[in-house]
C-alpha cells in the first residue's frame, strides 16, 4: 500500500503543473490575424479563432521566449494575469514596412498563430516592434474557451502526407512539416523525392546532424492545379495551392506566400510546429521568416544550401550575414542591438565572446558598416560555405534545447 501511495503522489506531482497552467494540451487554439497599415501607422485585427485536436508545440518554457523576435504573443490567465504561454515571431508585414512602398500605400497581411487551448478565460495580447526594438503596435482581447464562435477544424480534409523521419511523439520532439507548392497531383512522387533531399540537407549540417533524434519530419503532398511557381517579372502566373511567387517587394529572388490561412488549413490533422515549403521551380530564390515558414526553390542546383540557409531564418531566427543587398539596408540601426544571435551592433560587448574562434567582422545584416558577425564565413553568409559558423551552431543548439528540454 505504501508503494501504491508513493506512485499516486508521483503521478500527481507530474500532472499538477499542467493543471496549474490552465492549459489543455489535448487541443490547439488557432488565432488568425490581419496586420495592416503603412510605415506611419500599423493595425492588428483578429480575423477568426478556431481550434483542433492535439498540441504539437513545446511543453516546457511556456512563459518564456528564446529570443525577442519582431513581435510577441502572450496568453495570460484573465484573472491572475499569470503568463500561460508566450511566443516570439517575425512577419512579412514588418519586412514590408522597411520598403519604399510602405511609405506610399496601406497593405494587409495574414498571420496565423497556434497556442495551447486555455481551460479558463484568458487574455491574448500581441506586440509588434519596430527596427529600434520599440513597441510599434499592440492588440489584446479576452478569450472564452467555450465561445461558440471558435470554429472547430476537426474533420477538415487532410492533405496526403507521409513521415520521412520520426523520432517520437510531439510531446518531446520538434515537428517539421515539408509542404509541396507548385506540384500537381501527378508530380507527387517528385515532391516526396525533393522532400527527402531537403531533410537530408538539414541533417547533414550541425547541430541538426547530431540532434537528429529531436525532430520529426513529415512531407505533405499538397496538390496544385498548375505545375511551377509564379514569376511576375516574366509575366508568369500559376494557379498553385498557396499562390506563392517570386519578386516579393520587387526583389527578384525573394519567394514568399501571403496565404497563411490556406497553408495552415492544409496541415490540419498533421502535427506541426515549423514549416518548410518546397517550390517546384528551377528559378533561384527563397525566403525564411522566423516562426512562420521557409519557402525555397526545389529544382535549382543550389537547393541544398539554400534550404539550410532559409531554415536558419525560420527555425533559428538567424540574420543574414551578407551585406550586398540594398533592399533592406535600413533594417538594422547602429544604436540598437539586434535580437538575432549571430549579428551585433555593439562590437565592444560581444555576445559571442565565449564561442571558440569567434572574432568581430564588420559587415552583416545587408550593411557593410556598423553591423558585425562572429566569423569570416558561414552558411548564413554564402551558399558556398559548407557549415554554420560557431556562433550560429551555438544559437541553434540553444533553441533545440528550448523546444525539447
Amino acid at each position: 500500500m505504501r508503494h501504491l501511495c508513493y506512485f499516486i503522489l508521483l503521478a500527481l506531482s507530474i500532472f499538477q503543473p499542467l493543471k496549474s497552467q490552465n492549459l489543455d494540451f489535448n487541443r490547439t487554439l488557432r488565432a488568425d490575424f490581419i496586420f495592416s497599415g503603412n510605415v506611419n501607422k500599423q493595425d492588428i485585427s483578429i480575423e477568426e479563432l478556431s481550434s483542433f485536436n492535439g498540441w504539437a508545440g513545446r511543453r516546457g518554457h511556456l512563459d518564456e521566449v528564446p529570443m525577442r523576435g519582431n513581435g510577441q504573443l502572450c496568453l495570460q490567465d484573465a484573472r491572475t494575469k499569470k503568463v500561460l504561454y508566450r511566443h516570439s515571431f517575425s512577419t512579412l508585414f514588418q519586412e514590408w514596412l522597411t520598403t519604399e512602398e510602405a511609405k506610399k500605400v496601406n497593405k494587409a497581411f495574414q498571420n496565423v498563430f497556434l497556442m495551447p487551448m486555455p481551460t479558463d478565460t484568458a487574455l491574448l495580447s500581441i506586440e509588434l516592434y519596430d527596427t529600434h526594438s520599440k513597441v510599434a503596435s499592440t492588440f489584446s482581447m479576452i478569450i472564452h474557451p467555450k465561445d461558440i464562435l471558435i470554429r472547430s477544424l476537426d474533420g477538415l480534409q487532410t492533405a496526403p502526407y507521409k513521415y520521412l523521419w520520426k523520432s517520437g511523439t510531439s510531446d518531446n520532439n520538434i515537428d517539421v512539416a515539408i509542404v509541396a507548392e507548385g506540384y500537381t497531383e501527378a508530380e507527387k512522387h517528385s515532391f516526396y523525392a525533393d522532400a527527402i533531399i531537403a531533410m537530408e540537407s538539414l541533417f547533414s549540417h550541425e547541430p541538426f546532424k547530431s540532434r537528429k533524434d529531436c525532430f520529426n519530419i513529415v512531407a505533405v503532398a499538397l496538390p496544385s492545379q498548375n505545375s511551377g511557381i509564379s514569376i511576375p517579372k516574366q509575366g508568369l502566373w500559376k494557379q498553385t495551392a498557396l499562390s506563392s511567387h517570386f519578386d516579393t517587394f520587387y526583389s527578384d529572388r525573394y519567394l514568399t506566400t501571403l496565404n497563411l490561412r490556406k497553408l495552415n488549413d492544409a496541415l490540419q490533422g498533421i502535427p506541426y510546429e515549423h514549416i518548410i515549403i518546397l517550390a517546384n521551380t528551377d528559378n533561384y530564390g527563397g525566403g525564411g521568416i522566423y516562426n512562420s515558414y521557409t519557402l525555397t526553390t526545389a529544382k535549382h542546383n543550389a537547393f541544398r544550401p539554400v534550404i539550410v540557409h532559409e531554415f536558419g531564418h525560420s527555425f533559428g531566427g538567424l540574420a543574414d550575414e551578407y551585406y550586398n543587398d540594398t533592399q533592406f539596408s535600413d533594417t538594422y540601426n547602429a544604436a540598437t542591438e539586434p535580437w538575432e544571435a549571430n549579428i551585433t551592433t555593439h562590437p565592444k560587448d560581444s555576445k559571442w565572446k565565449d564561442v571558440r574562434g569567434a572574432k568581430m567582422y564588420e559587415g552583416a545584416g545587408y550593411q557593410a558598416k556598423n553591423v558585425y558577425r562572429g566569423f569570416e564565413n558561414c552558411r548564413m553568409k554564402t551558399n558556398e560555405h559548407p557549415e554554420f559558423c560557431g556562433v550560429c551552431q551555438r544559437a541553434l543548439n540553444q533553441l533545440i534545447d528550448f523546444y525539447t528540454k
